[in-house]
């Protein structure tokens, strides 16, 4: 999909800058964890800007090779509101010799890895509205550009943030797919992990001396309400690890799950009933051992993963960011996603930052691409926002 509209006025922006841009850092390798070398980049390329750059100790706190950057480009009128800038710099598997590939306004993977887009097309468009900003010398406010680290691992980069260093109230995370669409609203969500265990036997000697845990998790999963449950809530079974040995009666199966929702009473039901079904599945098993009833064991671990994002449309930054799409001639509206970001851990800590969407399509595929109309009509409205926020 690409714009249905473009904007009227020669661009001040460098759009073929910004491709070039987003070629290069797709090319560096930086899986969850592994961000050093990108990061290193761009800190050099903000600190020409007139940036100044800081890293946290997020990367040490999470066993990874960089912290989150956080940097801060001077106001130039002091009667302007600071404003947040964020995306992430880590990538998803398999993303390591990434080889882009150009077909006319389209940018896609070679077939073999993921292309990065998924957040790079955030950064890239990020980088070209700062260099603009600062060429054009366009009064702007304190801009504050956070760029996280183990995004993909579970928003933890965020999480570590510190956001008491941060001056702004108000944002804009680059980490979504259609360009059209400013996220609002955002599920939360919770993860979960179920240890099953059961007791090992030899499966051809004596099964009947064993008790199956990866039976009891798979009687268990069949009961569940799954994938979409309905237009506020979804669930799903994502990771099973359990067994031996084919010809062992498995004694022990860990199964990690989720579910998340718009309605927190919703999204605390599946919990429970996915919680349940474990239950009442381990309940049902027992044997006579050695003159003892042995039975099954669960384990529990359900922790709440992220809060959900609500920005009412009267929200300024809302406002902002409507305001200048249609100043451009472009058409963006408020909507709602089923996926978290960044943005809903920003919004937990107390900031109002919606996500705008960058041009990114396939995410998490050896099929992802990106529109670069859509990546410059994202680059023109947050250009335009920074211009009179």
């Amino acid at each position: 999909m690409s714009p249905t509209k473009k904007i009227s006025t020669p661009s001040p922006l460098n759009l073929e800058r910004m491709k070039a841009h987003f070629l290069e850092i797709v090319q560096i390798d930086s899986l969850s964890k592994k961000e050093r070398a990108v990061a290193m980049v761009l800190q050099k390329q903000l600190e020409q800007i007139g940036a100044k750059v800081a890293f946290d100790d997020a990367g040490e706190a999470l066993g990874g090779e960089i912290g989150n950057m956080i940097a801060r480009l001077p106001a130039t009128d002091s009667g302007r509101r600071p404003f947040l800038l964020s995306a992430h710099m880590d990538t998803v598997v398999p993303g390591e010799g990434i080889h882009p590939v150009c077909e006319g306004d389209i940018i896609r993977s070679d077939g073999t890895t993921i292309l990065g887009g998924d957040d790079k097309s955030g950064i890239s468009i990020i980088f070209e509205v700062l260099r603009t900003l600062t060429e054009k010398k366009i009064p702007h406010g304190e801009i504050e550009i956070v760029l996280t680290v183990c995004e993909e691992y579970g928003l933890v980069g965020a999480k570590h943030l510190d956001i008491s260093q941060l001056h702004s109230q108000y944002g804009i995370v680059l980490d979504c797919d259609h360009a059209h669409f400013l996220f609002t609203r955002s599920p939360a969500s919770d993860r979960m992990e179920f240890t099953v265990h059961g007791v090992e036997a030899h499966a051809g000697v004596c099964p009947e001396q064993g008790i199956s845990a990866i039976q009891i998790a798979a009687e268990a999963i069949s009961r569940m309400s799954l994938g979409r449950v309905d237009a506020e809530t979804t669930a799903n079974i994502g990771i099973i690890n359990g067994g031996a040995a084919v010809n062992i009666v498995p004694k022990t199966v860990v199964v990690k799950a989720e579910s998340r929702s718009h309605d927190q009473e919703k999204l605390a039901a599946q919990t429970q009933h996915m919680r349940t079904c474990f239950q009442e599945a381990v309940k049902k098993y027992s044997i006579e051992l050695n003159g003892e009833r042995v039975t099954p064991r669960l384990e529990e671990n359900i922790w709440r993963d992220y809060n959900p994002i609500n920005l009412p449309q009267d929200s300024p930054v809302v406002e902002a960011v409507l305001q200048a799409a249609k100043r451009c001639g472009y058409s963006v509206k408020t909507h709602a996603t089923g996926g978290g970001c960044d943005a809903n851990i920003l919004n937990e800590k107390g900031l109002s930052v919606p996500n705008l969407g960058t041009g990114m399509h396939q995410i998490h595929t050896v099929r992802e691409w990106v529109s670069l109309s859509e990546m410059s009509q994202t680059a023109h409205v947050v250009f335009e926002v920074l211009k009179t926020f």
